[in-house]
């Protein structure tokens, strides 16, 4: 290791909006710590998401476990910041032995509001609690919100798509990693059928029946879901005018670009911190607010505990559409 360098271990394994709430970290870290060096650990199918970070030095993939400690131990780090803090990362730092310093979860904050409706989590966005890991290198937040970089490789010509003179156009992620935190398809193509705008409609391969249904019912819909890679989907995020989103990776990224998000609500709330962080400043967000049952969960089922999904099927879409149509 050169002279003066501070070698930084960061530890985030999932998932696509987690790792991007990050970013500040990396960012902050590389900027204020004189002679820092980077280095991120994420599983494999993250990594694109940091591979192109000019504050990244060194992007480290989980492999086996073994493997994956020999290759770390030869770093020779300093620091550990673990922004993940769970068993997997304890194993890591127990056998690296280097001083690391954790963020905290809120498990039992989170645990008391989903279970029994107490509200002890503090006022305090997820980006701002993962800052505090660094404070004791003099780390500020520098307040230029969110990071993510898009190859040259995978900017997309959004003229390949929209074949009008209009290319002012909606980006809608009608995808999310679990059931309860997506409206219904129904929902969505009617929400869709309310926008008088161009749609672009983004999700992975399982999203892409949906998307085909909601861009048969509506002919101003384009379907891209499963068709594009994530920096692909994210540098039509980045073009769009507006961005509707679930909470879902998708709305982070579109926070990084300083995008206007429509973001809507189901089993999870915002005051577990992770809304839209320092993102456009036409963002609203979209909740049924007076449901005893939520938050039913800190992440999503695959179906509504109650059966009958009152967080999504009482969303007012004309009020969506409204503030879309402004």
């Amino acid at each position: 290791m050169e002279e003066n360098q501070i070698k930084f271990l960061i530890i985030r394994f999932s998932s696509i909006g987690d790792i991007v709430l990050t970013t500040p970290v990396i960012r902050n870290l590389k900027n204020q710590v004189d002679g820092a060096v980077i280095h991120y650990l994420t599983k494999p199918q993250y990594s694109s998401i940091l591979e192109n970070n000019p504050y990244v030095d060194k992007v480290h993939v989980l492999k086996s476990y073994k493997e994956t400690i020999r290759e770390l131990k030869d770093e020779g780090f300093d620091y550990i910041i673990d922004l993940h803090n769970n068993i997997r990362t304890w194993r890591f730092k127990n056998r690296l032995k280097i001083l690391d310093f954790s963020f905290p979860k809120l498990n039992w904050e989170k645990y008391q509001m989903v279970r029994f409706k107490k509200n002890k989590l503090p006022d305090i966005h997820i980006v701002d609690r993962y800052l505090k890991t660094v404070y004791l290198f003099d780390v500020d937040n520098d307040n230029k919100g969110l990071d993510y970089f898009i190859p040259e490789s995978d900017k997309i010509n959004i003229s390949d798509f929209l074949k009008t003179e209009n290319t002012e156009f909606i980006a809608y992620a009608i995808g999310g990693q679990h059931f309860t935190k997506k409206l219904p398809v129904n929902k969505i193509s009617e929400l869709c059928s309310k926008i008088n705008k161009p749609i672009i409609l983004l999700g992975g391969k399982e999203d892409f029946e949906n998307g085909e249904k909601i861009a048969q019912e509506n002919s101003h819909c384009i379907n891209l879901c499963g068709k594009l890679n994530l920096n692909q989907s994210a540098s039509i995020v980045e073009q769009a005018y507006f961005v509707i989103s679930h909470d879902t990776g998708l709305m982070h990224i579109a926070a990084a670009f300083k995008k206007n998000i429509a973001s809507i609500w189901g089993n999870t709330i915002p005051e577990f911190g992770m809304y839209p962080y320092q993102a456009g400043e036409n963002c609203k967000i979209f909740e049924i607010k007076d449901l005893k049952c939520r938050p039913c969960s800190k992440i999503g089922f695959k179906k509504c505990p109650k059966k009958h999904f009152d967080c999504m099927l009482k969303q007012n879409l004309d009020e969506i559409a409204l503030f879309l149509n402004a």
